[in-house]
């Protein structure tokens, strides 16, 4: 999946080691009028093979899901000894509105968990603006027994938010991981772990807050 596809919205939680702006610039209630665009520039790994990750936008270009039909760790049985950690990055083009920077406040994620008694799972993400350094991972750990939905939320405190660089378009990353493991109580029996979907949406500041930046 390459570029071309315009994305409106946020996309995760932001930790990251980017410029911040500066403290006296005033933290914006509410988004800027014009709508912010975010390029597809490629999406890569285990857990979405080409053509297994799609993209929707809502029809006012304000929130958008990233959709996997491959994403699926397990282990345990006949299981692949590779199968039990599976990961995706995607890397996008963030354009927002001029005078503006922005940081992301949160992320949704979401799947189903099979989990033998003594078996785990987790769920990893980080996150980073290029030429940044990766962020330390938000982990999201699951102990069997356990046969249901699950869902996990990344979330960053208002005070803690790292913003965009003002003035200069970066590349911003999304590494999520999924990773299984089966145990010693039924290692015979297969634990399994998937991720069908990644949400982001800009209709709220609960996941996206902004900044004016200074005047040049």
């Amino acid at each position: 999946m390459t570029g071309g596809l315009l994305l409106s919205g946020a996309v995760a939680a932001l930790l990251t080691a980017a410029l911040p702006a500066p403290a006296s610039s005033p933290v914006v209630d509410n988004p800027p009028p014009d709508k912010i665009v975010i390029d597809v520039a490629t999406v890569n790994g285990s857990g979405c093979p080409q053509g297994t990750a799609a993209v929707a936008v809502s029809p006012d270009n304000t929130a958008f899901t990233v959709t996997y039909s491959q994403y699926l760790a397990q282990a345990g049985g006949n299981s692949d000894p590779t199968a039990f950690r599976k990961n995706c990055q995607l890397n996008l083009i963030v354009h927002v509105p001029q005078g503006f920077t922005y940081a992301i406040a949160s992320a949704d994620y979401r799947g189903f968990l099979s989990l033998q008694p003594g078996a785990s799972a987790t769920q990893k993400a980080s996150y980073y603006f290029q030429g940044s350094s990766n962020t330390v991972p938000k982990t999201h750990p699951f102990n069997g027994s356990y046969n249901d939905d699950w869902q996990a939320t990344d979330s960053t405190d208002v005070a803690q938010l790292v913003w965009a660089p003002c003035g200069v378009l970066r590349n911003f990353n999304i590494n999520t991981e999924l990773r299984v493991n089966a145990g010693t109580a039924n290692p015979g029996k297969v634990s399994f772990m998937t991720m069908d979907s990644t949400d982001g949406n800009i209709s709220t500041t609960y996941h996206m807050a902004w900044k004016e930046c200074p005047a040049s």
